[in-house]
């Protein structure tokens, strides 16, 4: 859980640029390719832009530093290599032979060889000295050197991943998964395989570790120490540490509003993203982050369901959360960490709510297109059914007076949650509403038609009698979504405040649906489809 602005998504720095493509990394500096054939050079630590490369005549798909970090050699769709002096920014050399687009270059470890391979997949072996090369054939695609190792070479070819000397020979049978990435020192590589990635040994190709993704990576590497490795899907990072026998998520980092294109490591505690949203983002590791708080790791492991529903109860400084595999979850809004975690049954919870009653955690759900409304205790597991004479469209608890509300069609039906008994209802003038997801604390609900406007029901009056009343917005003391049915992951949503009309906040990533948000008149929680929880706080004023 994120809290407050200043750690949001753990970005530290955000960088624009027009075009981004490869990163690379050594010693504080990031060289950055582009559509435009320049090479921009950063300063990992302050992000500020310290020399511009020009020389290619197109874009460039492939950057790598030497390991003393003397050169920088890069290649692209003018199907030439230049090798970079670091100190100068002049171009040392221009290695001409391809003739396809170069798609990828490495360095051998003792600096005097260059491996590139163009769309034809033919690969190139270049003598840096003497500016030469030998063709080796077709021996696969993201070929790369051995780190430790100049007379071996890794590619993948049909799906593979497949050793080779520098001859072209093959060595040994190939390993499923492709794209293999090395560990610093050599021992380990990582291949892709479909909603995973697999961490072999680097001599004997056994299988060390696996990894399960709730998506397919397409990026992915280890940090300078080997302990963590990151991992792109999608628009999102997913930061994994391998030290122990069983891999555990533990940092998601959220921001960008286009697919990832690349990563590095500045540092054992900072990674850089770059994304086709025109971005370059700073994030800082923080172990802090990990979840010290479930309550039993075999039957809640951290893994990336989305949060489904959301709910705060500030004055006891608590969040609650659901996600798609049924883990309730127990948030200190104060300090971040988990206090509690259960693993329930809950399942296609697309309406919920879950709120702290009697001391009890209750979660009310219904299943898609059921006549039904379904009472737990988090702790306890199933208190009792409620039957509804129509499919809910929207649930929610009503705290104060612990009954549950049911929006169907265009009637709201007050229920009680202890004995299940019909307790009241209220008409609305029109069907297919909703329950305002930034909505008011207390016995009062919001209910959003699809004509823009808002009825506004008090269900904490005497004997539980709803009756209509105005809000009247002053200052923030409600929030609204702006097109919230219009929703796309690759837009923002936006935020504003429905007295002033003013934009507020916007939230980027990949963001969980209305239900998953919710407002307390200072207090913003949002879930995201990556399983992770932000909350805002609105007294904070850097927040506007």
């Amino acid at each position: 859980m994120v809290v407050g602005p200043a750690q949001w998504g753990a970005c530290i720095r955000t960088v624009s640029y027009p075009f981004i493509d490869p990163l690379a990394y050594w010693n504080n500096n990031i060289a950055m390719g582009g559509f435009t054939g320049d090479i921009t050079i950063l300063d990992a630590l302050t992000g500020s832009q310290t020399a511009i490369l020009a020389g290619h005549m197109g874009p460039v798909f492939s950057l790598t530093y030497s390991s003393d970090g003397t050169f920088l050699v890069s290649g692209g769709y003018d199907r030439t290599i230049k090798l970079w002096d670091v100190q100068t920014g002049g171009v040392v050399k221009t290695l001409c032979g391809h003739t396809e687009i170069i798609q990828l270059v490495s360095i051998s470890a003792d600096n005097t060889t260059i491996a590139s391979t163009s769309r034809g997949q033919l690969t190139h072996l270049w003598n840096i000295k003497a500016g030469n090369y030998r063709n080796i054939g077709d021996i696969g695609v993201n070929v790369t050197f051995l780190p430790t190792n100049s007379q071996l070479l890794f590619s993948t070819i049909n799906g593979n991943t497949q050793q080779w000397d520098i001859n072209g020979y093959k060595i040994g049978s190939p390993v499923p998964g492709c794209c293999a990435v090395f560990s610093p020192d050599g021992t380990q590589f990582i291949s892709q395989r479909e909603k995973g990635i697999t961490i072999r040994n680097t001599d004997s190709k056994k299988t060390l570790k696996k990894i399960n993704l709730d998506g397919n990576p397409h990026y992915f590497c280890f940090s300078p120490n080997g302990r963590l490795i990151a991992v792109a899907i999608g628009y999102t990072t997913y930061l994994w540490d391998t030290t122990g026998s069983n891999p555990h998520l533990i940092q998601t980092f959220i921001g960008h509003s286009g697919d990832i294109v690349s990563l590095a490591f500045s540092s054992p505690y900072s990674l850089i993203s770059a994304s086709k949203d025109k971005s370059i983002r700073f994030w800082q590791i923080g172990t802090s982050l990990a979840d010290p708080g479930v309550s039993s790791t075999a039957s809640t492991s951290l893994s990336l369901a989305s949060i489904q529903v959301v709910s705060l109860q500030a004055r006891n400084s608590l969040a609650f959360s659901i996600d798609s595999a049924g883990v309730v979850k127990t948030w200190n809004i104060l300090t971040g960490h988990c206090e509690e975690s259960y693993k329930t049954q809950i399942k296609e919870a697309t309406c919920a709510d879950i709120q702290l009653l009697s001391g009890r955690l209750i979660i009310v759900w219904h299943g898609v297109g059921k006549n039904m409304i379904h009472v737990w205790d988090a702790r306890k597991g199933k208190l009792r059914d409620i039957a509804t004479p129509n499919v809910t469209q929207d649930l929610r608890v009503v705290r104060d007076e612990s009954v549950v509300l049911q929006l169907d069609g265009n009637t709201i039906s007050a229920w009680d949650i202890w004995t299940g008994k019909f307790v009241c209802k209220a008409s609305l003038k029109e069907k297919n509403g909703w329950f305002d997801a930034l909505r008011l604390n207390g016995s009062k609900v919001l209910v959003r038609l699809r004509e823009s406007s808002v009825l506004s029901w008090d269900f904490g009056t005497p004997e539980l009698t709803p009756t209509k009343f105005s809000e009247i917005p002053s200052g923030r003391s409600h929030l609204s979504f702006i097109d919230a049915r219009k929703w796309s992951r690759g837009s923002p949503v936006r935020i504003q405040d429905s007295g002033t009309g003013k934009v507020v906040l916007q939230l980027y990533g990949k963001y969980a649906q209305p239900s998953a948000t919710q407002w307390d008149g200072r207090y913003l929680i949002a879930g995201y489809n990556s399983g992770e929880v932000l909350i805002l706080d609105f007294s904070d004023p850097s927040v506007m």
